[in-house]
């Protein structure tokens, strides 16, 4: 997630990034993620979310407006596409 965290405060009031854990139990997890995410950077331990959206595996990045899935991707994403995607996803939503 280091990307993401490079790109996260710059969304600050536009995109909440939600990171989904998984193959972990609620203890570690939860010890972890509240040393890693912070800001509009949130988590949470549900594995039906992997299904819900058709995530194999991790990383994965799935981009959603009022819930509709705008744009996914598996794989880690360089920043400059990270931003751009992200960039598409606040127009669309405005």
């Amino acid at each position: 997630m280091p990307v993401v965290d490079a790109v996260a405060a710059d969304y600050l009031d536009d995109v909440t990034f939600l990171a989904v854990a998984g193959k972990s139990d609620l203890d570690r997890t939860a010890a972890r993620a509240n040393d890693l995410l912070t800001g509009n950077l949130q988590w949470g331990l549900d594995d039906s979310i992997w299904d819900l959206y058709g995530v194999p595996g991790q990383p994965a990045t799935v981009l959603v407006v009022d819930g509709v899935i705008v744009d996914q991707w598996f794989g880690a994403a360089p920043e400059d596409l990270l931003r751009e995607r992200l960039d598409r996803l606040v127009e669309l939503a405005a």
